[in-house]
């Protein structure tokens, strides 16, 4: 049976939004511009869903992404189009990528840069929200290889002990959102 959310949803010549460090918006430029070398500050989000049992769900980075391709990381991550609101954006790329809308609550923003080997960068000011579903999801295979939901309280051990297999940005976030927001995710149910 094919997958109903196979279409190709990811595009290198997209315009992101390029941004100075207050989220003023300065320019828009090309995907793979935006993350070749250092990488061009540009907007960008970042979605955990959590479930009745408060486990999160994780994607498994589809390894053709061109950055932390076969990495583990949050539930979606993306960066809003030029032209786009964040609201538009956070829930076209939840459609896209796991096949489900859901309302999402914003947390926090913050400012991070990672190079990738010798391939590129992502430097992002990233807002980052959190949502409860239960399912089913439809997981795009053009953009997700796997999935899984791990219970939040075993998050930091795995990442802990094995940091190599998850993106730099979801082990900064979940880092804060333990620290700073334990209380929101426990008011998502």
């Amino acid at each position: 049976m094919e997958n109903i959310n196979s279409n190709i949803v990811s595009f290198d010549d997209e315009m992101l939004i390029m941004v100075d460090e207050n989220d003023n918006e300065i320019g828009y430029e090309h995907k793979n511009k935006c993350h070749e070398g250092s990488g061009i500050l540009h907007r960008a989000f970042s979605i955990f869903i959590f479930n009745d049992n408060l486990d999160l769900l994780l994607q498994k980075r589809n390894d053709t992404k061109l950055l932390w391709g076969d990495f583990w990381s949050n539930t979606v991550c993306s960066h809003p189009r030029k032209g786009e609101s964040m609201e538009f954006a956070i829930q076209r790329r939840l459609k896209d990528e796991m096949g489900i809308s859901t309302d999402l609550k914003y947390l926090f923003k913050f400012q991070y840069q990672a190079k990738f080997k010798n391939i590129g960068s992502e430097n992002e000011l990233c807002s980052v929200y959190i949502g409860h579903y239960n399912g089913p999801f439809n997981p795009n295979p053009t953009e997700i290889k796997d999935m899984m939901f791990i219970p939040y309280d075993k998050i930091l051990e795995e990442i802990t002990r094995s940091p190599k297999f998850y993106t730099p940005w979801f082990v900064i976030e979940w880092e804060k959102i333990i620290n700073d927001y334990k209380q929101e995710i426990v008011n998502l149910i």
